[in-house]
């Protein structure tokens, strides 16, 4: 049983075999089954110049999905700072909400949604690194130009993303509802939540502090199927820890042929320790752990398995099972 809302974060994977174009199309019917299933919102979040991972804009994307659902909240899980102009994120979200009223979410992140430096140096047209001082004052400026530039009624919700303690130290800060990348970090996850809550400043967003936990979640009829379905990204997986990031996102049939290490292997299951894959049962068990051991008020899903229908059903499954708010 879980009783905190669930939500669900869409990263577009670009399935071996097929083309960017179809994954963009896949991004309707999720989002049109996702609000049928009463999810509270879906993001998405924003990658560049990956074989695995679709470059669609997640604002782009937002917009499409908010004209063609009726109630699910919708955002960016998170558009990337250091790639845009403060005054850009704050009128293009600023705009999604005054057309699709108290349904849009900001969330704000850090990182380029990138591996290729020059990709990286491309989005920020040659600029150096963002600093930390940088990253802070470039949230700060989109959260003032929403409120002094916009003025167009109701306003985005905004998130800050984070992965790590410093980026829970910004989002206390700043007074922020924090997005925590359990799902990329999760030894990370606890110490910086403890320090999140211990140092927050109320605000006029956000007046105590508020978490999202995002979970990599994998949910099948079987324990059997949940394995298989979680293979692909297990490749993707194995090719970060040898620093490789120019893997496609191979099918469960290429991933069950896929010579994973020893050392592959035991990092896969170290990191899959912390997520949730298999039954319902299972899966409805771990989330549950998760949310206890976190105090989070909301768990997002992130389900990076191959095929349309195979991430629909889990997220299905997931939603039939639990007792949510």
């Amino acid at each position: 049983m879980i009783d905190v809302p669930l939500s669900a974060l869409e990263v577009a994977m670009v399935q071996a075999g097929t083309r960017a174009v179809d994954t963009l199309r896949d991004t309707t019917a999720f989002a049109q089954r996702l609000d049928a299933l009463g999810y509270r919102r879906l993001w998405y979040a924003e990658h560049h110049h990956s074989p695995a991972i679709g470059a669609f804009p997640p604002v782009v994307l937002t917009a499409h999905a908010a004209a063609s659902t009726s109630a699910i909240r919708l955002g960016s899980g998170g558009v990337l700072a250091p790639n845009h102009a403060p005054i850009m994120l704050a009128e293009q979200f600023g705009t999604l909400a005054a057309l699709h009223p108290d349904r849009i979410d900001l969330g704000i992140g850090r990182g380029p949604g990138t591996f290729d430096e020059a990709t990286a140096r491309a989005l920020r047209r040659g600029a150096a690194a963002t600093t930390d001082d940088e990253y802070r004052d470039d949230v700060a400026a989109t959260l003032r130009f929403l409120v002094e530039e916009v003025a167009l009624g109701t306003l985005p919700e905004p998130w800050l993303l984070a992965s790590s303690e410093a980026g829970a130290a910004l989002a206390a800060r700043l007074g922020l509802p924090m997005a925590f990348a359990h799902h990329i970090r999760p030894d990370n996850t606890l110490a910086a939540l403890d320090h999140y809550r211990a140092h927050f400043t109320p605000s006029p967003w956000c007046e105590s502090p508020r978490v999202l936990v995002c979970v990599e979640t994998v949910c099948a009829e079987t324990e059997d199927e949940a394995t298989w379905l979680a293979g692909p990204m297990n490749v993707i997986k194995a090719g970060l820890l040898k620093g490789h990031s120019e893997t496609p996102f191979p099918s469960p049939e290429e991933a069950s042929a896929h010579p994973f290490t020893a050392e592959e292997r035991a990092g896969v299951a170290a990191f899959g320790a912390h997520q949730a894959y298999g039954t319902p049962e299972t899966v409805l068990r771990r989330l549950a752990e998760v949310a206890k051991a976190t105090g989070a008020e909301e768990l997002m899903l992130v389900t990076p398995v191959y095929a349309l229908a195979a991430r629909l059903r889990s997220y299905e499954l997931v939603k039939q099972h639990a007792v949510t708010p």
